[in-house]
């Protein structure tokens, strides 16, 4: 038979893990939306979103992904490590970014990072009734 304080204990690891389950989903979630909205020509702006928790990215990289799906796979890797109490960034450094936000590109008059912040809400309300079903 377990005391109380294990009994509490199990409760608190058990709820730590739920908190940290709900806040890699969202923050997955919410910068899978950036990338898959950024407009795309040869892939490289899609491809310069960096993640990375603690640190802000710095400097740019050399890689196309017109699908996003390399870019969101290194977001899925990262935020596996995510853990409540973190902070964690999505950036991407290319001079032609802000632009591109702002409404420069007929793909995505309205940004991407300004609509997904919009979508911020629904997102954990859709997270929070995912994991309460489970």
């Amino acid at each position: 038979m377990s005391s109380f304080s294990d009994q509490i204990a199990a409760f608190a690891r058990k709820t730590e893990a739920k908190i940290e389950t709900a806040i890699r989903k969202i923050a997955l979630d919410v910068f899978s939306e950036v990338i898959l909205k950024s407009p795309v020509d040869t892939g490289r702006f899609r491809g310069n979103w960096q993640v990375a928790i603690g640190d802000v990215p710095t400097g740019t990289l050399e890689v196309e992904d017109k699908t996003g799906t390399v870019t969101i796979g290194k977001v899925q890797a990262e935020v596996l490590n995510l853990k409540a109490g973190d902070t964690i960034y999505l950036v991407n450094n290319l001079p032609y970014a802000l632009p591109l936000e702002y409404g420069h590109s007929g793909q995505a008059p309205e940004g991407m990072v300004r609509i997904t912040v919009q979508r911020f809400k629904p997102i954990v309300e859709a997270v929070a009734r995912e994991l309460n079903k489970q």
